[in-house]
């Protein structure tokens, strides 16, 4: 459950890392304490029912790593020599609710107050080679539990009620240096389980740690274990580095690691491709800053259908690459391809399909802008672009603005005004004209009644050809529109 208490957007408060590590060490152990102190009633109270039943239970895991980092919420994970069944007969007479979800796996959830508990008996957790799914086998002591798992600075424990710290990995010392090492040696931790290898990386973009040389060494030589993971576990560490905040940092570990070229093979094909302006920067790079950018407009907090679209928006250049007569380089409808090989490649990721949806739809328009120019468009022609952006339009605005990464400050001054008058003519035509919900100043049944037709294909033409109208002219109001759609209708007879 440590995961899934990470805060992803909020800047983790580690001492920075030049300062002497037992200065370090002393203050995040300070704001360890402060952190303990504020969940110790609920903690407490749960410890003295295992010891009183016989078991020990110690707060594990991310939760103690939260605690040193000061950011721990009141999602707690603990660790238990209590086998499940032993663990729901002490819970639940105490607890606001249980769930089961997770037994099989060794872990009982529990409410209580404003709490979220999971407890999980101390564990091995081994893949066989041809396996997508981890063998559970119970350990006795907690030493065997912290040694199996991912990282050092995850392999921390707090033996309650007493407050025994419990570190024999070194994890205090790395989480002060900012560093992420395996208990054991890192080729037996990401064979027992692959999927440690992105969450490396992961954590590298939530915490801004760096990973120690011999964990990028093993992640590199084993990359390809990744592929016996299951796609919803490769997605749900890919969500939660994407929503860190340093998504960059993690995404150029799985890049150079080789990892991305198994699970999202589209980003590394992009560093071989250099964009039609020929800046310095490939279009990987490129892709890059414009995930920073986008980041740095979201206004409510991290937007994953943003982020994953700023990520993918150029993944269709590669395939539509053209050298061109006069030396140039082109990527010509690379906006329609892509839009297809993101929904392609989010659909093999399970993604959910509205969110697939609506990604490849803002990779497919994320260009469209650029048809503005030095604001020609028409009226029907800034309807159209509301209409078919839909419910996607704020995050259209926010990706189009990110799409500018050119050194020419003159350029991107030009690029920046034309899109604030886009947006001002879109305001102004909402004002007027209701613009959010473009439809025909007729409906269906408004059609059937003046034509004296019933339902069939005739009504959709219809209401195409006076969709058309409102596109091009605006609201024509209600006489006007009956005009126009007998005018069609009668052409129609006689066609």
């Amino acid at each position: 459950m440590s995961d899934s208490q990470d805060k992803p957007s909020a800047a983790p408060s580690t001492p920075p890392a030049d300062r002497p590590v037992a200065e370090q060490l002393s203050e995040v152990q300070r704001r360890a304490v402060s952190e303990l102190l504020r969940v110790s009633p609920v903690a407490d109270e749960l410890a003295r029912r295992f010891r009183e039943a016989g078991y020990r239970l110690a707060l594990v895991g991310g939760s103690v790593r939260d605690a040193l980092l000061g950011r721990l919420g009141n999602d707690l994970d603990f660790t238990t020599d209590a086998r499940p069944e032993d663990v729901l007969r002490i819970v639940r007479p105490w607890a606001d609710a249980v769930w089961e979800v997770g037994i099989a796996f060794g872990t009982v959830g529990i409410k209580k107050s404003d709490f979220v508990l999971e407890v999980t008996t101390y564990r091995s957790e081994v893949y066989d080679r041809t396996s997508r799914k981890p063998e559970v086998s119970y350990g006795d002591t907690i030493e065997e539990d912290l040694v199996r798992r991912d990282f050092t600075v995850n392999a921390m424990a707090v033996a309650l009620p007493e407050k025994q710290f419990v570190d024999p990995h070194g994890g205090l010392e790395d989480l002060a240096a900012r560093r992420l090492r395996t208990p054991g040696t890192p080729e037996s931790s990401f064979s027992d389980d692959p999927l440690r290898m992105m969450r490396a990386a992961r954590f590298a973009a939530q915490l801004d740690f760096d990973l120690a040389p011999e964990v990028v060494t093993a992640m590199t030589q084993m990359a390809d274990r990744i592929e016996i993971v299951s796609a919803e576990r490769v997605r749900d560490e890919l969500n939660k580095l994407l929503l860190g905040r340093w998504p960059r940092k993690g995404l150029r570990l799985l890049v150079d690691t080789g990892l991305a070229a198994r699970v999202l093979p589209e980003l590394p094909a992009l560093r071989l491709e250099r964009d039609e302006h020929h800046r310095h920067k490939d279009v990987y790079e490129h892709s890059l800053t414009v995930l920073d950018q986008a980041i740095d407009l979201e206004d409510d907090g991290p937007d994953l259908t943003l982020r994953l679209a700023a990520l993918l928006h150029d993944i269709g250049k590669p395939k539509t690459r053209r050298f061109e007569k006069d030396g140039r380089v082109s990527f010509h409808h690379h906006e329609v391809v892509g839009a297809k090989m993101a929904k392609k490649r989010l659909t093999a990721l399970k993604y959910p399909s509205e969110m697939i949806k609506d990604v490849s739809r803002l990779v497919e328009l994320h260009l469209r802008f650029h048809g503005y120019g030095t604001g020609e468009w028409t009226d029907s022609a800034v309807r159209r672009y509301v209409r078919d952006a839909g419910p996607l339009l704020e995050r259209l605005h926010k990706l189009t603005r990110s799409d500018c990464t050119t050194r020419n400050k003159r350029k991107a001054q030009a690029l920046s005004r034309a899109y604030d008058g886009l947006e001002e003519r879109i305001a102004r035509l909402k004002e007027q004209e209701e613009l959010d919900a473009i439809r025909p100043d007729l409906d269906g049944n408004d059609i059937m009644r003046e034509l004296g037709i019933k339902p069939g294909p005739a009504v959709g033409r219809a209401y195409k050809h006076l969709l058309e109208l409102r596109l091009e002219h605006g609201p024509l109001g209600h006489d006007a529109a009956v005009a126009e759609l007998r005018k069609w209708w009668a052409a129609q007879q006689q066609g």
